[in-house]
């Protein structure tokens, strides 16, 4: 099995494809415009508490205030808010926590008026990120996230990852963390923790707890709001998030980001470094990989399986409904519950790829080709529940309903990916071929290029839609042919899934577009 991550970075964003043989599984999207994302730490000023909601609003910057439950307060709040008073008035320097006395824990079914009072000044961490007309949602239990471990402040709990199965592990690791953590600190030991020596664990902690101490010398005469940590660049928390021994390889189109992952790369796996390569070819590297192609398929309103099988996906505001479809399957199955059981598996499966690689949150509802036997209903439940292991996103998942319907939850902390598939029709008025109007269009541009003495060495490419490609490459003479011997010039033709049926763009072998 290969698992790679292909990242794509031009001036405006950064985009993140994780592929598992070669198909893409995971898509990601980092806009530089992003002002919160999650794990971004504010120093911020409380507006109102309204009680009906057990909640406060808090001014963090954005248009609208974010809101803060009472649950996400964190037991030792009382704790952080005589922290951040000392700090700020300059009478604690200390920031260390060993020597800080804590106050007692908050009730858990208390009220957010007797904790928070409006104009309070508090530390607060991005949880959600805004989505549609909602501000963030932000919790004041900070957590700072390392490579195998996260740093816990105003708590002395030490967690184990439950996906480290093994009771013997699980022991070895609290006995090394209660060795090396600082008092005043809670830690939750990371799955990829696991077999890690004493040595690398102490080093992430040291790093985490040195954020920390950075963190609390922004604050004193600090004006709020004020965002004092920001979690690490998108292509960072990934690796730190996803990366393991079992990648084959991270390839990425840009020498600046690449040097940035190879240094990181080099703090937290060393000996992996050779995996990572520079995309250095004419063809754009999502292309390269197919990744464009996979888009164009994986979103949108139906999605195709195999032998004829697809899925109807439907968002609205409050939920999101997937329906399954045999369409015109052709199965070897004996009779129509064996033919539903290899859909509603086949249909299972990618059911948890579209939820990764759309980041769809929320209620999810689930209509699966209805099965009489209770049997095959758990053997689909039991294969579903296996194939979402796999996704970091917090889910629970019910077991099929009365009627069928398998009903779920999925954590959602930022705003679905949503890709439009639809084209607008190239014919404008319904007679001309878009082919032939496109060609005189690239004939003029072209023309202009190769009468400016600027580009008359310079090697120029095309890109273009693949159907527009392979019209220009097709037939005797093709109308690429016809350009060389007119103009004496072999022009390179790339096609592009990206783009749209009539755009086009001339490249230089440097990737740069040529204006003529």
């Amino acid at each position: 099995m290969s698992k790679e991550i292909i990242i794509r970075s031009n001036s405006s964003a950064v985009d993140f494809a994780l592929l598992k043989d070669g198909k893409l599984i995971e898509l990601h999207k980092q806009n530089d415009g992003n002002k919160f994302n999650v794990g971004d730490i504010f120093l911020a000023k409380t507006k109102k508490t309204i009680s009906g909601l057990n909640a406060a609003f808090v001014n963090v910057g954005y248009e609208k205030d974010a809101f803060l439950h009472y649950h996400d307060l964190g037991p030792r709040i009382l704790s952080l808010i005589k922290f951040i008073k000392g700090v700020s008035a300059g009478k604690i320097k200390n920031f260390s926590l060993d020597k800080f006395p804590f106050e007692t824990e908050i009730d858990k079914e208390g009220s957010i008026s007797d904790v928070i009072n409006p104009n309070q000044s508090l530390l607060v961490q991005i949880i959600k990120e805004p989505i549609s007309t909602k501000g963030p949602r932000i919790s004041s239990e900070l957590s700072f996230a390392g490579r195998y471990l996260v740093l816990v402040p105003f708590s002395n709990r030490i967690s184990i990852s439950q996906k480290i199965e093994s009771r013997e592990e699980k022991s070895r690791l609290k006995r090394l963390v209660q060795s090396i953590k600082p008092k005043g600190f809670g830690v939750i030991v990371r799955t990829v923790a696991k077999d890690q020596k004493v040595a690398e664990l102490d080093k992430d902690l040291q790093n985490l707890h040195a954020q920390w101490i950075e963190l609390c010398k922004k604050i004193q005469g600090s004006e709020t709001p004020l965002k004092l940590q920001s979690e690490l660049n998108r292509s960072s928390s990934i690796l730190r998030d996803i990366f393991n021994d079992s990648f084959t390889g991270i390839y990425v189109n840009q020498k600046s980001m690449y040097l940035e992952i190879k240094d990181y790369l080099n703090q937290i796996a060393p000996k992996k470094q050779s995996v990572l390569k520079l995309h250095e070819s004419s063809t754009p590297i999502f292309e390269e990989y197919g990744i464009e192609r996979q888009i164009k398929t994986a979103f949108g309103r139906t999605v195709t399986m195999s032998k004829g099988a697809y899925l109807i996906i439907e968002h609205t505001e409050a939920l999101h409904v997937i329906d399954v479809n045999s369409g015109n399957r052709s199965t070897k199955a004996k009779n129509q519950e064996e033919s539903a059981l290899e859909v509603n598996i086949v249909a299972a499966t990618e059911i948890a790829r579209q939820l990764r690689l759309r980041d769809m949150g929320g209620i999810i509802v689930i209509d699966f080709i209805d099965l009489s036997s209770a049997l095959n209903r758990k053997k689909l439940f039991d294969h579903f529940t296996n194939e979402m292991n796999s996704d970091r996103a917090k889910h629970k998942i019910l077991p099929p309903s009365k009627i069928g319907l398998i009903q779920m939850t999925r954590q959602r902390v930022r705003s679905e990916m949503d890709i439009k598939t639809v084209e607008l029709n190239p014919n404008i008025n319904g007679t001309v071929e878009a082919p032939i109007v496109l060609i005189d269009k690239i004939n003029d541009k072209l023309e202009k290029i190769l009468n400016n003495k600027k580009y008359s060495n310079m090697k120029i490419i095309l890109h273009l839609h693949p159907f527009i490609a392979a019209y220009v490459k097709s037939g005797y003479p093709s109308v690429r042919l016809k350009w060389y011997l007119e103009h004496k010039r072999w022009i390179k033709i790339i096609p592009r899934d990206a783009y749209t049926y009539l755009h086009f763009r001339f490249f230089n072998k440097d990737g740069r577009i040529i204006n003529a």
